[in-house]
């Protein structure tokens, strides 16, 4: 999945979707360098920068901002203006717990409703990302989002009416600032990509338990693993 206007410097707005106007282009490029680490928790965000940088007035910067408020992502203090949001260490434990649980669900859910060209999915993203990691020159941010487009499947084949949802919205609406740099470490990268192929294993053999147990253990180890807790991949 590509970054809207990552790397813009006063372009055209992306084309090939739906129209979205320029506050939407700002809200979902921002967002998307707030939890790919690009601005950090705490880091400060110049509006008259970002304009300029993504070719648009002050104006749709400011609405955006607003909305990543309500978001949870910035948050406004006095004589500092838009600061990325960190999370405390008592709401990273609770959410380090709420992704083991529901993503938990969806697996084994999945286990129980995966067709052959669900696997098959889930295989070859699986497969993308262990090409990646024998590539001598290892790209942690396609890693990263290859994860996070694999747990998002598990999650679609899981629970379509209501868990898909909620995961991918725990995921929007929380910075994780350790999500490319997890995947930077070649040791950690080999640890999640055997408990992907070991989940893979699971699903393919309608084991339900044994992939809720997989998916539990693999969110809370890589959410252990760092210096962030709960950020997880």
């Amino acid at each position: 999945m590509s970054v809207p206007g990552n790397g813009n410097q006063g372009g055209p707005l992306p084309t090939g979707g739906p129209p979205r106007s320029k506050a939407e282009y700002v809200h979902e490029t921002l967002r998307q360098e707030i939890v790919n680490g690009v601005h950090p928790p705490g880091g400060s965000i110049n509006q008259e920068e970002l304009a300029t940088r993504l070719g648009v007035s002050i104006t749709p910067v400011r609405e955006a901002l607003r909305r990543l408020e309500s978001d949870g992502l910035i948050t406004y203090r006095t004589h500092r203006g838009a600061t990325v949001s960190g999370l405390g260490a008592e709401a990273a434990v609770e959410l380090r717990m709420l992704r083991a649980v529901v993503e938990g669900l969806t697996a084994r859910l999945a286990a129980q409703r995966i067709t052959r060209d669900q696997l098959a999915e889930l295989t070859a993203v699986h497969e993308r990302m262990l090409a990646l990691d024998r590539n001598q020159d290892q790209d942690a941010q396609a890693l990263a989002e290859d994860s996070r487009v694999f747990h998002q499947l598990v999650a679609d084949i899981g629970g379509p009416a209501f868990l898909s949802g909620h995961v991918q919205a725990i995921r929007r609406n929380n910075p994780i600032p350790e999500l490319v740099s997890r995947w930077k470490d070649p040791a950690k990268v080999r640890v999640y990509l055997e408990a992907h192929s070991r989940l893979l294993q699971a699903l393919a053999e309608g084991d339900g338990a044994t992939a809720e147990r997989v998916m539990a253990e693999h969110i809370q180890l890589s959410a252990e693993s760092g210096t962030a807790v709960g950020a997880g991949h």
